[in-house]
C-alpha cells in the first residue's frame, strides 16, 4: 500500500513501515528507544513487533493497564516517573504500541516530557488504525469526561499493520467498524455501502480510506476550526453516552464504537426533525447499528444523567452543546444548536 502522506509524517503499512522506522531510529541516533505498550499488546503484539526492529540502541518496555478507566493524569505521572527514572532525556523515542487508549495517553506523555520527545503510533487495534492514532490528538480523560486533557501534537510517524487486527476480539473489531461507518455516512457513502451490503469487504481497503479520509480532512483543517467538527459525527452524544456506562457501577462498559454508534443513530434522528436528513436513510443507519452491535437499552431514568454529561462536552461553547448534522449523506450541517427535549426524544427513538 502506498505511503499515505499527512501534515508532518507519513503513514507507512506493513513491511516498509518496519524499515521506515529503523531508518528513522538510525538517523536521529535516538538515545533510548521506550515502547509503551499494556498486558494485552505486551502478550501479543510485542512479539511480533520486537523482531521488526533493526536497532541496537536500548530499548526499554513500560506497561499500563488497559482500559479507558485508565486513560488519566495518575496513568501519565507513572510513565512519566518510569521514564525518568529509566534515564530518559531529550534524544529519547518514544514508541506506542496499542489501540486508542495507549496512543493517545502516550503522545501525551511524549509531547509534554521534558517539553516534548519524539514519539511514533503502531496502532493495534481496527478503532486506533482508522481514528486515535492519525490527526494529531494526544491527551487523557480527567475523571469519565472524555478527552478533557490533551494537546495537537504529531508523531514522527505511524505505522499499520493490519496483522495486529488477529489479536483482537470480535468486539473490539466492532468498535472500530463505527469509526468506518462515520466516515461513510459524512464524507464517502460508498464506504458505509459496503458495509451495508456485507459483501466482498476487504478490511485493508476500508482501514486505507478511512486514514485517507482523516488525513484529507486534517489538512484542511488540523485545529478543528470548521471542517474537522464533521469527524465528531455521533461523538457528541455517544461520548456523553460512553462516559455515562463508564462511570456506571451497575452496567457493564461500552466500547468506544457502540457508543458512537448509538450517537450516529440519536444524531441521524435529530438531523431528520431539523434538517429534512430523509427518514429512509435514517433507518438505514440504524438498520446497520443494530444488526452489527448488541442493542443497549438506554433506561429512561437514565436519560437526564446522560444530559448532565453531555454539558461536559469539550466542544461546547458557552455552554451551549454543539452537534454536527446531516441534511442528506455527505452533506453536513456544522455547530448546530438542539434542544434537550429533542436529544431525548432521539434517544428513546433508538430504543424504539
Amino acid at each position: 500500500m502506498k505511503t499515505i502522506q499527512a501534515a508532518t509524517y507519513p503513514v507507512h503499512f506493513h513491511a516498509k513501515s518496519y524499515l521506515e522506522l529503523s531508518n528513522l531510529i538510525a538517523k536521529k541516533n535516538y538515545s533510548t528507544i521506550f515502547i509503551l505498550v499494556d498486558e494485552n499488546t505486551i502478550e501479543h503484539c510485542y512479539p511480533k513487533f520486537i523482531p521488526n526492529l533493526s536497532t541496537n540502541k536500548r530499548i526499554e518496555v513500560i506497561e499500563i493497564e488497559s482500559g479507558e478507566i485508565n486513560k488519566n493524569i495518575e496513568t501519565c505521572i507513572g510513565v512519566w516517573n518510569a521514564i525518568t527514572e529509566l534515564g530518559g532525556d531529550r534524544k529519547s523515542i518514544l514508541i506506542t504500541l496499542g489501540g486508542g487508549v495507549i496512543t493517545d495517553l502516550g503522545g501525551f506523555v511524549a509531547s509534554c516530557f521534558k517539553r516534548g520527545i519524539d514519539f511514533v503510533n503502531i496502532p493495534t487495534t481496527l478503532l486506533s488504525m482508522v481514528d486515535a492514532s492519525v490527526g494529531g490528538k494526544t491527551g487523557v480523560d480527567l475523571g469519565v469526561l472524555k478527552n478533557q486533557i490533551g494537546l495537537f501534537a504529531n508523531p514522527e510517524m505511524v505505522l499499520v499493520d493490519t496483522t495486529y487486527l488477529e489479536t483482537v476480539e470480535e468486539r473490539e473489531i466492532k468498535s472500530g467498524t463505527a469509526e468506518i461507518i462515520k466516515y461513510g455516512i459524512t464524507y464517502d457513502v460508498k464506504l458505509f455501502n459496503e458495509i451495508r451490503s456485507n459483501k466482498n469487504l476487504k478490511i485493508s481497503d476500508l482501514i486505507y480510506r478511512s486514514i485517507e479520509i482523516k488525513n484529507e480532512v486534517v489538512l484542511q483543517d488540523p485545529k478543528e476550526k470548521g471542517l474537522r467538527k464533521i469527524l465528531n459525527f455521533g461523538h457528541t452524544l455517544g461520548h456523553a453516552i460512553e462516559s455515562f456506562y463508564l462511570e456506571s457501577e451497575d452496567k457493564e462498559n461500552l466500547t468506544h464504537g457502540e457508543a458512537i454508534a448509538i450517537g450516529m443513530v440519536c444524531e441521524c434522528y435529530m438531523s431528520s426533525k431539523l434538517l429534512d436528513f430523509p427518514a429512509k436513510k435514517v433507518a438505514e443507519v440504524k438498520e446497520v447499528v443494530v444488526s452489527i452491535y448488541t442493542k443497549t437499552n438506554l433506561l429512561k431514568e437514565d436519560f437526564t444523567a446522560i444530559m448532565d454529561l453531555l454539558k461536559h462536552d469539550k466542544k461546547n461553547v458557552n455552554g451551549q452543546v454543539n452537534f454536527v448534522l446531516l441534511k442528506d449523506f455527505e452533506d453536513f450541517k456544522l455547530d448546530c444548536k438542539v434542544s434537550d427535549e429533542l436529544i431525548i426524544e432521539s434517544m428513546a427513538f433508538y430504543n424504539s
